[in-house]
């Protein structure tokens, strides 16, 4: 890697969240030396990079910092020799999530952009695009790291990992940085004295103990929860306390993204109550994102504007710059992130994706080896692997049949047959974008 003059590459560059992460390499660069970024997307997202880019780089003058922004639907001429790329793209806009939200809630299962049914269609149109991308890293900057934070980035990296030559991959979430933030807050000390030890899947994850200066608050944490009532939310999820007597038995620091799995009917009610007055998720995002652009074309704003948060993005330009800072610096501290398990937790296999807290060094993230996960979630993680496994293969191979089985495995959706009327029924929907599923096979 070089030792200055960094090239770094965002896809999906014209995103809402693009602003967050600049704001992070604007804040670092003393550390990280930027030269070049490159904000990428395709020919729908063009007015979008335009409008973000020129904000990008409204953002850079404003810090007197000698970085060039460049702006491009060429993903090939932003590719070449770079040294960190970043990918952050949605395969169908967010058309697509609102079909992957709302047809499911038709057969009464939840519709979400990572959980369930909508998270297995946006796997299935996302992976084949990711690892393109990847064949064309394999040629053009081979030594790059690739920092993916597309959802659903634990399969998304695993589909790397098990089907590219690109090894030097990281998926990234927000969710447990989010998590760190709210445990402090709830606590009352800096976060920067709190740590978590982390080991589960993306939007799986739990924290196995919490510390404050070293010392294990854990106990303290989970009373608080449990008399307040109290839980530590994301904005593109409804938040719900927790029952006083599962969350002492459970004796875990749960995700948001748990409530999908341990409140399941409570959280279908929700969203089935919001699609009607505010609209799915997706339509609400529309809604903000509109606000947000329109913002992002006023000559005047040279910041992160505070509304960002509103699109639940919150910590990605920390989690993401850190990231990218420690493994340039060979910083060797321990961060949150979704890599190769290799026996850093038993019973998942050791080439597939965890979540789970590494040291990051210049070589890439060394997972914390932590064991058997507590006896209580174990068998929910292994389900969730042996659905996401399944629906990597059947996103690659284009295979009705795999991913029948993946979707009636998945615990959200609980039914052979709805799998099949749900499959069925967003197949179609997603013609266009799920090229594999329908090629002429019969020939072959």
């Amino acid at each position: 890697m070089k030792d200055k003059g960094l090239k770094i590459v965002t896809i999906g560059g014209g995103s809402s969240y693009t602003p967050e992460l600049m704001e992070g390499f604007i804040k670092r660069y003393h550390e990280l030396p930027v030269e070049e970024i490159w904000l990428v997307d395709i020919e729908e997202g063009k007015e979008k990079l335009e409008i973000v880019g020129s904000l990008a780089r409204r953002m850079v003058e404003k810090a007197r910092l000698p970085i060039k922004v460049h702006l491009t639907l060429d993903r090939k001429e932003a590719l070449k020799d770079a040294d960190f790329v970043t990918t952050q793209i949605r395969v169908g806009l967010l058309e697509a999530r609102a079909k992957d939200e709302r047809i499911p809630m038709k057969y009464g299962v939840l519709g979400q952009e990572t959980n369930g049914a909508g998270g297995f269609f946006k796997a299935l149109r996302t992976i084949p695009v990711i690892l393109e991308i990847c064949e064309e890293m394999e040629s053009l900057c081979p030594d790059a790291w690739l920092i993916n934070f597309t959802n659903p980035a634990g399969m998304i990296t695993e589909a790397v990992l098990r089907h590219s030559r690109i090894q030097k991959v990281v998926g990234l979430c927000n969710v447990p940085i989010g998590m760190e933030m709210g445990a402090a807050q709830i606590l009352g000390v800096d976060a920067s004295r709190l740590r978590i030890d982390f080991a589960g899947l993306n939007h799986l994850v739990y924290g196995l103990d919490v510390f404050v200066d070293g010392i294990s608050v854990k106990e303290r944490l989970l009373s608080l929860l449990t008399e307040r009532k109290d839980t530590v939310a994301m904005k593109n999820i409804h938040a719900m306390g927790w029952e006083p007597a599962f969350l002492k038995a459970l004796d875990l620091f749960p995700c948001p993204y748990h409530t999908y799995y341990y409140k399941t009917k409570d959280m279908l009610e929700k969203d089935w109550e919001a699609s009607k007055n505010v609209g799915t998720r997706a339509e609400v995002v529309k809604s903000l994102e509109k606000s947000l652009f329109e913002l992002y074309k006023d000559p005047e704003l040279c910041d992160k504007p505070p509304q960002l948060e509103q699109r639940g993005g919150a910590y990605y330009s920390d989690a993401a710059c850190r990231l990218i800072h420690s493994i340039y610096t060979d910083k060797r501290d321990i961060q949150p992130v979704n890599t190769r398990n290799n026996g850093a937790i038993m019973g998942i296999p050791a080439d597939s994706a965890v979540e789970v807290s590494c040291v990051i060094t210049r070589e890439g993230p060394k997972p914390i080896a932590f064991g058997e996960l507590p006896i209580a979630v174990q068998g929910l993680v292994q389900t969730i692997k042996s659905f996401e496994r399944i629906t990597i293969d059947a996103a690659i191979n284009g295979d009705y049949n795999q991913a029948h089985l993946a979707l009636t495995i998945n615990p959200l959706i609980g039914s052979d047959r709805l799998a099949k009327q749900i499959l069925d029924e967003m197949l179609e929907v997603h013609k266009a974008y799920l090229p594999n599923f329908f090629i002429d096979r019969s020939n072959l």
